[in-house]
């Protein structure tokens, strides 16, 4: 891919066809449908994707600049770790707004990738000794495939839309 080194270029593919098949599955969603819970126990599709805008902004701060401050950790950490508290917290927020966040927080990663080379990827990350750059972010574009399908399992089990007619 122009304008990324050869192995970050086929990572950058990877995180481009992910959150390609991310907004696909959501397209269209309603504000009822994105705060939908189909049991005690789930996550909803927004609260999955306010999930994937801070895991992914977590990554670049602890692979591109630092470690997480304690407020960081503190202001993400109901989207990051989701449960009894996000099905409270994570409501009310439209699709519109979770584009925009995926786009701005992509955007972010793929200014930083452009800015390194493979080396870099092969450069330990401070948080976690034992992985590499590489890794971290193959595990970004696998965790949002993994939620992904989520997504794409909550949203097939979603109540069906009333149309004009009254008919479903």
């Amino acid at each position: 891919i122009a304008g990324y080194s050869p192995t970050i270029g086929r990572l950058v593919g990877m995180l481009t066809y992910a959150r390609s098949t991310t907004l696909a599955s959501v397209e269209g969603l309603t504000l009822a449908e994105l705060d939908h819970l189909h049991d005690e126990e789930s996550n909803s599709i927004g609260a999955l994707l306010a999930h994937l805008v801070v895991t992914e902004r977590s990554y670049q701060i602890l692979t591109f600049e630092r470690l997480l401050s304690p407020e960081e950790n503190e202001r993400w950490s109901i989207a990051l770790k989701l449960g009894a508290h996000g099905r409270r917290s994570l409501r009310g927020v439209p699709l519109g707004h979770y584009l925009e966040e995926l786009m701005v927080v992509r955007r972010t990663t793929l200014e930083a990738l452009a800015a390194r080379d493979d080396a870099w990827l092969e450069r330990t990350v401070d948080f976690a000794p034992k992985l590499n750059a590489h890794w971290v972010w193959f595990h970004v574009a696998e965790h949002e495939i993994n939620h992904r399908g989520q997504i794409r399992w909550l949203r097939a089990r979603l109540p069906k839309r009333e149309s004009n007619d009254g008919v479903t």
